[in-house]
């Protein structure tokens, strides 16, 4: 497996057998992913998930992963998380969540998951084929329209608006530099107020922050995964037509899907639908 492309990207060891496309190839008409996030692995729960998400294998061309793979980021959380992972062959991309992050271990589980093969993403890209292409960034708190907390006052809120906008750059950043005609993107924290109604109002400033909907309406993303909010919605719409599915695996719970992960398929434009585009007077 290559490298994540973009900045700051960690190179995934192991081959979850990524075939690059070659001339010969057919295009693809689809790609189907299948995403999870907020699955908490603990220590005592080796087992637990392996069999359901080796079915992967058979559903979907790439396994995203939302964030929150651990309780409390222990290493050792994360030995287990990625050996329920073992039996996964096609590509994972990751981000890491808020749990992940607990207890300062960050580094050591970074590297754990990303030498079991999973295309760990942070403020970076991947891409599986010169047709779709991956983004994904943790992103952060911040709330959402005129409830949005802004950069005023004490140095501690600056700070942590300032951390909100930071990840926001790095998504419009990996973003930018992303070449494929279909891009898909990966957080932790939800874009949309849509996905975490349900929640208790009081809380919906730390489940995250609209600010990263402006970049995937502006490069057009083709779809957005997050998890974070455990009994938000399952899924919206950006202002401008993005849809965004909220993964945790309790939402998918609550909805009626029982398959560990949510199954969703991307159309990708033929050719020549893509050669039109690019040749109208809007894209000018």
């Amino acid at each position: 497996m290559g490298r994540t492309r973009g900045t700051g990207g960690r190179r995934a060891g192991g081959d979850r057998g990524v075939r690059r496309r070659r001339a010969e190839d057919p295009p693809r008409s689809s790609v189907r992913i299948a995403a999870v996030g907020d699955f908490h692995c603990g220590e005592g729960d080796a087992g637990k998930y392996r069999d359901r998400f080796a079915r992967a294998n058979g559903e979907a061309d790439v396994l995203v992963l939302a964030g929150d793979l651990t309780n409390l980021g222990t290493p050792g959380e994360m030995r287990v998380a990625v050996e329920e992972l073992r039996d996964v062959e096609i590509p994972i991309v990751a981000v890491l969540g808020n749990h992940d992050h607990e207890t300062g271990h960050v580094e050591e589980v970074s590297d754990i998951l990303c030498e079991a093969g999973v295309h760990l993403l942070n403020g970076d890209g991947w891409t599986l084929d010169d047709q779709v292409g991956f983004v994904g960034i943790k992103g952060f708190v911040g709330g959402f329209g005129r409830y949005a907390l802004t950069a005023f006052g004490e140095a501690g809120l600056k700070e942590l608006v300032g951390n909100a906008v930071e990840d926001v750059k790095k998504l419009e950043g990996s973003l930018s530099h992303m070449e494929t005609p279909v891009r898909i993107a990966v957080l932790h924290y939800a874009p949309i107020a849509a996905t975490v109604m349900g929640e208790p109002e009081q809380i919906w400033a730390f489940l995250g922050t609209d600010r990263l909907a402006e970049p995937l309406d502006r490069y057009e993303v083709a779809a957005c995964f997050h998890g974070h909010a455990h009994i938000g919605a399952f899924e919206g719409r950006t202002p401008g037509g993005c849809p965004v599915f909220n993964v945790s695996l309790p939402v998918l719970s609550k909805h009626g899907i029982r398959d560990m992960y949510y199954l969703h398929e991307v159309p990708i434009p033929a050719p020549t639908e893509l050669a039109a585009s690019s040749a109208s007077p809007e894209s000018a």
